[in-house]
């Protein structure tokens, strides 16, 4: 991946992370809250700590132009992590959750496919649609 395109990645997780604060410096976090149990929040937040760990897996992949890792990486985030998830937490997913949810499993299943042989830009580039849904996702919920 060239030097500049991973700066700028990296920059924009960060910004777009930053919570905005309004003018009199109280953080008003109006995400929806999913309702989870604790035992539950530690699924999930599980799940979601191992999708992070597969972007990051993919990055590298990206970097180091390892295609069997970026196949390994996006694999563990698809469709088997999407089946395993228990059901009294599918059960409390409001649709609007799901409906970004399920399409990202599918995203990292259509990037293990892409890997065996699209270019390393067009990977980037896939991968980068990808984390647009994590963001749009992230910005949506919460578990408290």
């Amino acid at each position: 991946m060239k030097p500049l395109i991973k700066v700028l990645f990296i920059a924009s997780l960060i910004f777009n992370g930053l919570p905005v604060a309004v003018a009199d410096n109280e953080i008003h976090d109006k995400r929806i809250d999913l309702g989870l149990t604790p035992a539950e929040k530690v699924e999930f937040l599980r799940e979601m700590r191992q999708m992070l760990a597969s972007i990051q897996g993919i990055m590298a992949g990206l970097g180091d132009e390892n295609r069997e890792q970026i196949i390994e990486s996006a694999r563990s985030s698809g469709n088997n992590m999407a089946r395993a998830t228990p059901d009294s937490i599918r059960k409390k997913l409001p649709q609007s959750f799901k409906e970004i949810g399920g399409p990202t499993h599918m995203m990292f299943e259509e990037l293990v496919i892409r890997a065996e042989t699209d270019d390393m830009d067009m990977l980037a580039s896939f991968t980068s649609k990808l984390m647009e849904q994590c963001i749009t996702c992230h910005a949506m919920f919460k578990v408290d």
